[in-house]
């Protein structure tokens, strides 16, 4: 069965770096995912690089797992972070159907600190680029919450410094979609992705960017703001979760108000905290989108099959992770946790650097500063010639060792969620 459109249904990205993921993807799907509809097929362009993985590669690999899965329901396939038309090109081409326009170039990150003076100068810079927010200056948007969004000047020539020209590149980027899903004739949808700032996404600026995008018809199915709190890789959420969930509940209303579409968490990995309330405000309506997690769980399987391997891999990354962990938002140092040598039980250095669920409390995710030394670098190890293919061989030697490891790890995930949707779905 062919990749197809998800539409406004309950969906999870689970990413595979290496190729081999997909199997246990499915299992936990068929044993906990009743009701959520899967992404096996999810890379960035960024990802596809680090691993020497092309577009064509990530689809073929998804598409023999679901095979050999004997996967016979829905699923999509999302070519995640588009930044440029080439990047469509390349991964239409390839047979996916859901577009992650990444319009983070253009964002303008630093304008919530600037004072009036400075933001007016920067406003009139922009001119006609950003002419079109004028219709939205003065407006007042009531949500069934009872928060009321004041579309003020002032928060509105931000909204437009901050975001217009993303607007305007990601609406070019949905037209370039769209006529090259035409012309291939297939269907196909759209996930906007803002949350690559370090500044949370205002309610002005969610209700400004969804409405510029949907007025001028962008086939949007998802969009994803930068929630409140900290979504690091590899570990639980960050953050006051009742804050969380109360501005949870207004961006829901505006996305329902305005589409509906679905809110998306990206980084969405290990989140098992925030889950249940993501699932009940959007009332189902949301995608999670994971990546790095089926990855550790592949050195996982090295741990437990080949444990000089795993010690080498870490060795490895402890080397790489200061460089590699530039492109992403973490936490741990090196000084967190020991050097390999120092541990000598191969248990205790899995629950180190990987975690262990028996050590996490009920509805948590997993959390430990070594995974996100090992995270951070797999495209290091990934494109090692030695490493690389040790990895794969390991994975390849204990295929049930990997799926049933990526049953039990995302089963809790979609647990999590489902148990969110419960009031709402007949499970």
């Amino acid at each position: 069965m062919k990749p197809a459109a998800i539409g406004l249904a309950a969906s999870f990205g689970f990413g595979d770096r290496i190729g081999l993921a997909t199997c246990g993807h499915a299992l936990a799907v068929q044993q906990h995912g009743e009701g959520i509809v899967p992404v096996f097929a999810q890379q960035s362009i960024r990802e596809m690089t680090r691993t020497g993985r092309s577009p064509e590669q990530v689809i073929s690999d998804a598409m023999a797992g679901v095979r050999a899965a004997g996967y016979a329901g829905p699923h999509g396939a999302d070519a995640d972070h588009l930044k440029t038309p080439a990047d469509v090109d390349r991964t239409a081409a390839a047979g996916f159907v859901m577009f992650t326009i990444d319009p983070s170039d253009y964002v303008e990150g630093d304008v919530n600190g600037c004072d009036e003076a400075d933001l007016a100068v920067r406003y009139r810079a922009l001119g006609d680029e950003v002419g079109w927010i004028g219709r939205y200056i003065g407006k007042e948007v009531r949500l069934p919450t009872g928060t009321v969004v004041a579309l003020d000047q002032t928060s509105c020539r931000r909204a437009a410094v901050k975001y217009g020209r993303a607007v305007n590149h990601a609406l070019a980027m949905s037209r370039h979609i769209a006529a090259v899903m035409a012309r291939r004739g297939s269907e196909y949808e759209i996930e906007l992705s803002v949350d690559e700032t370090a500044q949370p996404t205002t309610l002005c600026e969610h209700y400004i960017i969804a409405h510029r995008c949907l007025t001028e018809g962008m086939k949007l199915v998802s969009l994803a703001p930068r929630f409140l709190g900290d979504f690091e890789k590899g570990v639980d959420y960050k953050g006051d979760r009742s804050a969380f969930e109360r501005s949870l509940a207004d961006h829901a209303a505006i996305a329902a108000m305005l589409g509906p579409y679905k809110l998306s968490l990206h980084s969405g990995s290990d989140k098992l905290s925030i889950y249940a309330a993501l699932a009940r405000h959007t009332r189902g309506r949301f995608h999670v989108k994971t990546a790095g997690t089926s990855y550790l769980e592949a050195l996982r399987v090295a741990a437990r099959h080949q444990e000089p391997l795993f010690r080498q891999i870490i060795e490895f990354a402890r080397s790489r992770y200061d460089h590699d962990k530039a492109s992403y938002h973490v936490s741990a140092t090196l000084k967190d946790v020991p050097p390999p040598r120092q541990v000598s039980d191969a248990r205790a250095l899995e629950k180190i650097y990987l975690g262990s669920w028996d050590d996490t409390p009920p509805g948590a995710g997993l959390s430990a500063p070594g995974r996100q030394i090992l995270h951070c670098t797999f495209g290091s190890v990934l494109t090692d010639p030695l490493l690389s293919v040790r990895l794969r061989g390991v994975l390849e030697s204990h295929r049930d060792t990997y799926a049933q490891l990526l049953g039990d790890h995302f089963g809790r995930h979609l647990r999590a969620l489902r148990a969110g949707m419960s009031g709402y779905y007949r499970m």
